[in-house]
């Protein structure tokens, strides 16, 4: 008797592998399939506070999903570095990337394809700012710069365009090697984090993205009594949507065509386009080329952020 039931209980176990194993099976993020279709994953470098990311892509996903016709999902990434990575090994199709991420994924992953920029991208600038009790003064030009040797300095994340790449090249041209520092500088991950540490008195000074410190300036959350904006860059070209080559063969033919059109279509005009570009502190999305970034790319290069 004992043996009977020991052999129906295994017999059951063995029914119950089989239908699961026939089953709908969840969802694979490499493949890009959840059981009932393709699903175009969307992300972006993490350079602000998570949760106003994921309610802009989240929107953002909303947008294209009924746009597009197939299924788009926001996938946070944990660093600049996991994006690119990510891109490459085909776990994202879409990302919003910054200049110098963005340069290195389209020479990881050649044939990728530069969407669309905002139109503030074309325009960008970082700023270096200085915590309110420190002898730092508003300068007028990249010489200016000179004033931070011998002061602590953060940028954001190591591979950030505007909270590093461009603010170190500026500081070289004034003369402001990173040793001549005080100690060595800091790498706080984000725009938002910079911003708190330097306010916070943590390190004296440092550098970020221009749009953020001004969008968080006029929504009041940067105290200025305790940080102060000393200068603002010369202008560069910065972010951009990148879309993997293989778009077309994942999705159908004529699928890129049809991203760029839906992203270059995003207009203040509708209530959700609106808010996009709200979010992103944009006006419009433009068309852009891969000539736009040569400034970045011989940067990155010469700093050996690029090979």
């Amino acid at each position: 008797m004992r043996k009977a039931l020991v052999r129906l209980v295994a017999l059951v176990a063995a029914l119950l592998l089989t239908v699961s194993a026939c089953g709908t099976s969840p969802a694979d993020p490499r493949s890009g399939h959840d059981g009932g279709g393709a699903v175009l994953s969307i992300s972006a470098i993490p350079d602000q506070d998570p949760q106003l990311l994921q309610r802009l892509y989240g929107t953002v996903s909303d947008y294209l999903t009924k746009k597009l016709g197939v299924t788009v999902q926001y996938v946070p990434v944990t660093d600049y570095t996991a994006s690119v990575t990510a891109f490459k090994r085909g776990d994202l199709q879409m990302v919003f990337f910054g200049g110098l991420t963005g340069v290195q994924a389209r020479a990881q992953v050649p044939g990728s394809v530069l969407i669309a920029q905002r139109d503030i991208d074309a325009h960008f600038r970082s700023v270096f700012i200085a915590n309110a009790d420190s002898d730092l003064k508003p300068v007028t030009d990249v010489a200016g710069l000179a004033e931070l040797a011998g002061h602590s300095f953060t940028f954001g994340s190591e591979s950030s365009t505007s909270g590093r790449l461009m603010p170190q090249y500026f500081l070289m041209k004034a003369g402001v090697t990173m040793d001549k520092l005080s100690g060595k500088p800091g790498y706080s991950g984000s725009h938002d984090a910079t911003t708190k540490l330097v306010a916070a008195g943590t390190y004296q000074s440092g550098a970020l993205n221009a749009s953020v410190w001004d969008a968080r300036v006029k929504a009041g959350k940067i105290d200025l009594s305790k940080v102060k904006l000393i200068y603002r860059t010369p202008e560069f070209h910065d972010y951009h949507w990148l879309a993997r080559p293989d778009l077309d063969q994942r999705f159908g033919a004529g699928f890129t065509k049809k991203v760029t059109d839906a992203v270059l279509g995003i207009s203040a005009a509708d209530p959700q386009g609106k808010q996009i570009l709200d979010l992103f502190t944009a006006k419009a999305f433009v068309p852009t080329e891969a000539a736009n970034y040569g400034q970045i790319e011989e940067v990155a290069r010469a700093s050996g952020l690029l090979r």
